[in-house]
């Protein structure tokens, strides 16, 4: 209820600007019918009302209807007939002449230029003051001089106050909008970052799968009429690799589901799993070596993450598009860097720097692989090696050591 009564002068502001206008020509009218000689030696005498004053302070009155559009004209036309009322013999006080004191508050708030707003105000209150002087200098302080200069300056500050306060609110309102705007932004920066990462792993999941299902479909249609239980066997790794395929896809879309958080969910692939990654591959017919040089040690979930998928997409590559059946990986540990190295000895590096692109050069694949890199503190290089094929080579940071002794010693 009390906001409601303090918005209603807002809301209302012209029933407001009209009761001030009568209070204010009624309060002039009957202030001019008495004089005060102001030295004390004299009674106050009062004189018959003057129809002269009643019109200028109606004219005055009237034109604080506009004061907040045109507040600079009215100031001149309030503060032309307090002068006047001055002129015709009565005294000049902040009663008499009180619409001037409300237009210099007016152009105080609402007037756009600030050095305008200040200088105007003090310069119609000093010519109140002097046409004051100039009716009757002696005695030189009154009391309706004193309250010229008390009236000037309270509109001043009134003014002042009001202005500032507006500022501060469109401040307030100006930082709640870049607040509101920044975490739009923010959000939908986070949503693009979420799904580039959901992508780049359905990514992963899919061309690694779909990589050993075809080669072991592949091999399985060229045995099945030679050596059938061959086959038989090869089509059972098919569906042993298309079993895995769904359970990592489930796994991964069961993350989008709220419905589906409780679900049980198997551990996220690191290099723990790296020999039965490794074992996929080779069911394929491909030959691989590994070489660890160094003391193993452990990484953080998203580096352990990244460097898994970083050999799986750089293998998958090499099963789709070298004509080598060998690759080599390396995992070289140091003092702060686990070092990676997927390497393939021959075909054609055109095609293996390709990646997995279409015909229309739409690939993620290496994209994918230096995305992954970048986002645990690393980096990645792919190209060819100067003896012919390519190689994958990627250096992830690693956790801080516990101790001395579980330092590495770098060969």
């Amino acid at each position: 209820m009390t906001a409601e009564w303090s918005q209603w002068p807002r809301r209302h502001s012209r029933v407001v600007d009209v009761v001030v206008a009568i209070l204010l020509c009624a309060l002039a009218t009957y202030a001019s019918r008495f004089i005060d000689h102001g030295n004390g030696q004299g009674p106050v005498v009062v004189r018959p009302w003057s129809p002269g004053v009643f019109a200028l302070s109606a004219t005055a009155s009237l034109a604080l209807l506009w004061r907040r559009e045109f507040p600079r004209a009215v100031l001149a036309i309030t503060t032309a007939c307090g002068i006047a009322i001055g002129a015709l013999g009565f005294e000049v006080s902040v009663f008499t002449a009180g619409a001037a004191f409300v237009a210099m508050y007016s152009l105080g708030l609402w007037y756009p230029d600030a050095r305008t707003a200040k200088l105007a105000p003090i310069v119609a209150g000093g010519a109140l003051l002097i046409t004051s002087l100039v009716h009757d200098f002696n005695p030189l302080l009154t009391g309706g001089r004193i309250t010229l200069v008390a009236g000037d300056l309270l509109a001043g500050a009134f003014a002042e106050a009001g202005r500032n306060r507006r500022n501060y609110l469109a401040a307030l309102h100006a930082r709640a909008e870049l607040a509101e705007r920044t975490r739009e932004e923010e959000a939908r920066q986070r949503v693009g970052e979420e799904r580039v990462r959901i992508a780049r792993e359905l990514h992963d999941i899919v061309a690694h799968h779909m990589a050993l299902a075809h080669a072991q479909a592949s091999t399985a249609a060229y045995l099945l009429r030679s050596q059938p239980d061959q086959a038989q066997g090869m089509l059972d790794e098919l569906a042993g690799t298309t079993s895995a395929a769904l359970r990592e896809l489930k796994a991964t879309v069961g993350l989008l589901r709220e419905d589906d958080s409780d679900a049980p969910l198997e551990p996220t692939p690191g290099l723990a799993q790296l020999s039965e990654l490794l074992t996929s591959f080779e069911r394929t017919g491909l030959t691989l070596s590994l070489s660890i040089t160094g003391v193993p040690r452990p990484l953080s979930p998203g580096a352990d993450l990244t460097a898994y998928r970083i050999i799986q997409e750089a293998l998958t590559n090499v099963t789709k598009h070298a004509s080598s059946a060998t690759a080599n990986v390396r995992l070289v540990y140091s003092r702060l860097l686990l070092t990676i190295s997927i390497s393939d000895d021959g075909g054609d590096a055109s095609e293996t720097v390709r990646g997995d692109q279409d015909s229309a050069g739409q690939g993620y694949g290496l994209i994918g692989m230096n995305e992954r890199a970048v986002s645990v503190g690393g980096h990645l290089r792919a190209g060819r090696k100067p003896g012919g094929g390519f190689e994958v080579t990627t250096e992830l940071p690693l956790e801080p050591p516990q101790s001395p002794d579980d330092e590495d010693k770098t060969p």
